[in-house]
């Protein structure tokens, strides 16, 4: 099986869609990090809305923007790249166009805005996805993969420092905010669009595994919807348990919080790199099997109670990070491997549907077993995710075999 041993910048930027796109994916990341966490306070602050109406006008977004998803997998799958990732930026302008034009106390117009901005939000993973596996094949693929992730953290997290240190102006300093995260992304969009970047599927030689439905996926697609509980982890789970249960100071939420994006920015690379030398599903199921690990960890780091318990947490914390670093370089990278060339997209689609269902109902699941105790939150998650990590390990062969060999595709693409 073919690895990647090393990291060599210039060849992980050309593997990724070139330097204009990185420069895309960097703007998109840092302005949608000024807003994206900060949308909930913007309608309930600047547009005097109620948290319910704000939070339900959200969710509502979200959910439709899954909706749209098997749209966005079948212009994938007419070839479309950089264009459909330009048009997910360029939806997320319309939506903070919406919200800079929503009066005082209109929920319909905030809610437009917002499904406008989960349409953007829910499109763009696929679309990048699509684009990178046209560029790169093999292990570069899995690279380039993991160093968008690591570039797309990175922007999210300066962007939210800085929305955070902008704060202090009010309302006022929201709405600019919002206006920086449209021109942004119409930038970004641009910048993306200018790559020109089109796959011809339908041109490769005849193929038998090309011919072919695409592949179902099914436990992996069940899979994932627990494993993506990981990412929720950090920003729900924890300041839950910590501040309700522990009794500990939000300090130490926000610090597991920043070691997170830390973490993943420093090591999605090298990880992924590192673990070429063995299959996307065994590194898969690796994932699983130490995200179990850290489950059973925070609950007994959580039996030490007020005092040792905080730090115990922090600690494992890490484990729980290092299992969302192999989880994200090998769920997408597998599902690349596995889907034939004319199916790419929709097999995309599927793989991001039910991420977002996971992200959708996993605050609600993590709420609601909390309240019973450390041992009906942690067994349930951890009894969850080694049966998933199992799933993953055994499902039968698919039709398209895991391969590291490029797929023959036409690129259109500037000099």
């Amino acid at each position: 099986m073919a690895t990647t041993s090393k990291i060599r910048p210039r060849a992980l930027v050309r593997s990724s869609g070139g330097p204009r796109y990185a420069v895309a994916l960097a703007v998109d990341a840092l302005g949608t990090g000024l807003l994206r966490p900060f949308l909930l306070l913007y309608g309930v602050t600047v547009l005097r809305l109620s948290a319910p109406a704000t939070g339900i006008a959200m969710t509502a977004g979200v959910v439709v923007g899954l909706v749209c998803m098997p749209a966005v997998g079948r212009w994938l799958d007419r070839g479309a790249r950089s264009t459909v990732v330009a048009a997910s930026m360029l939806v997320r302008v319309l939506g903070v166009v919406l919200l800079l034009a929503t009066p005082t106390g209109h929920v319909w117009l905030f809610a437009t805005a917002a499904l406008f901005l989960g349409v953007g939000n829910q499109a763009w993973p696929a679309a990048h996805a699509a684009l990178v596996a046209t560029v790169a094949h093999g292990r570069e693929r899995d690279a380039a993969l993991a160093a968008g992730r690591a570039l797309r953290n990175a922007g999210l997290g300066i962007g939210a420092l800085l929305a955070t240190a902008a704060l202090t102006g009010g309302a006022t300093a929201l709405q600019a905010l919002a206006a920086v995260t449209g021109l942004a992304c119409l930038t970004a969009a641009a910048l993306a669009w200018s790559v020109h970047l089109r796959a011809h599927p339908a041109a490769s030689p005849a193929d038998d595994a090309d011919d072919g439905p695409a592949p179902r996926m099914r436990a992996l697609l069940a899979a994932n919807v627990v494993y993506v509980f990981c990412l929720n982890v950090p920003e729900i789970a924890l300041p839950l348990i910590l501040v309700t249960q522990l009794h500990a100071s939000p300090v130490w939420s926000a610090a597991i919080f920043v070691a997170n994006t830390v973490l993943v920015v420093t090591l999605q690379v090298p990880v992924t790199v590192l673990l070429s030398r063995y299959s996307r599903r065994t590194v898969l199921a690796l994932a699983g099997v130490v995200l179990t690990a850290s489950y059973l960890g925070f609950l007994a780091a959580t039996s030490l109670g007020e005092g040792w318990g905080a730090p115990a947490v922090a600690a494992v914390s890490v484990v729980c990070t290092i299992g969302e670093i192999i989880y994200a370089g090998s769920a997408t990278a597998l599902v690349t491997a596995l889907a034939p060339a004319h199916a790419m997209g929709r097999a995309l689609a599927r793989f991001e549907l039910s991420m977002g269902f996971g992200l959708a109902v996993s605050p609600a699941v993590i709420t609601a077993l909390a309240p019973h105790g450390p041992a009906a939150l942690w067994g349930s998650l951890g009894a969850a995710t080694l049966l998933s990590a199992s799933a993953v390990a055994t499902e039968k062969q698919l039709p398209r075999p895991e391969t590291d060999h490029p797929r023959p595709t036409t690129i259109r693409c500037p000099p």
